[in-house]
């Protein structure tokens, strides 16, 4: 059973947020992971480490470690006498990443190659990008942009703390890809949400939400998701994720782009996770039956943050 935050008992559910996720989850099973403590997870950087020789080293250092059953790079950690493991000389060498279990899904199931060309549209702080570029090997290119220059210097130290040398980092909005005329293979638009999957890791998302957040939010995330799909190439592989469960945030954009632009194969996500069903009707609003191919987890379903991902494939 999840560990309870102390003094979680104080927080206040809005109403308006009551009466919303009752219609979409179990509320209260819902309300009782994300006032409970986060497992401690990481991924092991094989650009510096083999998972063996950091397996040993955990237990040398009293540090339990678990199987992620989705990411064999992955595990969930624990120290009876200190939960901190960020402050090992190996976090600072690069050799482990400290990483939510969900939040290594997108680039699992992007599934990076050796030599191809990729793009990680929004990648500071750049957990998703050193991971990629783990799976590529150091080759090929690996574009790291984000759009928002101060959390530029975060990603940039994770690139060389990690010892990732096939990234270019740049600092743009994403739509300026496309007057380059540039194209990729693989595409990660892990876009930029309301956040409500990630209320155990920061409480202050209960009280700033509101009704319209979503709303606002997804009109960026329609326009950056039409603008990565057309930087495409053909018979290339997009993925597009979230850190909300929002379904206007996620099944919603999805169900866009599909109405939008000819060619789009969403793709079956086949990975050892428990999952719930997807939204494809949500407040009068009706979504393709093509979402239902997506992966929606709420936190209760593998104790973890809950993410959305979806799997796009250009078909021309």
């Amino acid at each position: 059973m999840p560990r309870e935050i102390p003094n979680s008992s104080e927080i206040v559910w809005k109403k308006e947020f009551i009466d919303r996720y009752s219609k979409l989850t179990n509320i209260e099973e819902f309300k009782k992971y994300s006032l409970s403590f986060l497992r401690r997870s990481i991924r092991i950087n094989t650009l510096k480490s083999s998972i063996s020789h950091m397996k040993k080293i955990l237990l040398d250092l009293s540090w339990k470690h678990e199987q992620i059953p989705w990411c064999k790079d992955g595990f969930y950690v624990e120290n009876p006498n200190r939960r901190d493991i960020g402050n090992l000389t190996e976090h600072a060498l690069g050799f482990f990443y400290v990483q939510e279990a969900a939040s290594m899904i997108p680039p699992i199931v992007l599934d990076a190659k050796p030599n191809e060309t990729v793009l990680d549209m929004c990648a500071a702080p750049g957990s998703k990008s050193t991971q990629i570029a783990s799976m590529m090997k150091n080759t090929g290119v690996l574009i790291s942009n984000d759009s928002d220059k101060t959390r530029i210097n975060a990603l940039r130290m994770n690139l060389e703390r990690c010892g990732v040398t096939n990234a270019i980092v740049t600092n743009m909005e994403g739509g300026w890809f496309k007057k380059s005329g540039v194209v990729f293979d693989k595409i990660l638009l892990d876009a930029p949400c309301s956040g409500i999957g990630t209320i155990r890791k920061s409480l202050k998302t209960i009280r700033i939400w509101n009704p319209k957040m979503a709303t606002k939010i997804s009109l960026i995330q329609k326009d950056l998701i039409l603008t990565a799909f057309d930087m495409l190439k053909s018979g290339g592989i997009m993925v597009y994720s979230t850190c909300t469960l929002e379904p206007e945030e996620n099944e919603g954009v999805i169900d866009y782009l599909i109405k939008n632009r000819d060619g789009v194969v969403i793709e079956p996500i086949e990975l050892d996770i428990k999952r719930s069903v997807p939204v494809t009707y949500f407040e009068g609003k009706k979504y393709s039956d093509e979402v239902l191919k997506t992966l929606r987890i709420w936190p209760q379903d593998n104790d973890t943050e809950g993410f959305f991902v979806c799997k796009i494939k250009k078909s021309k």
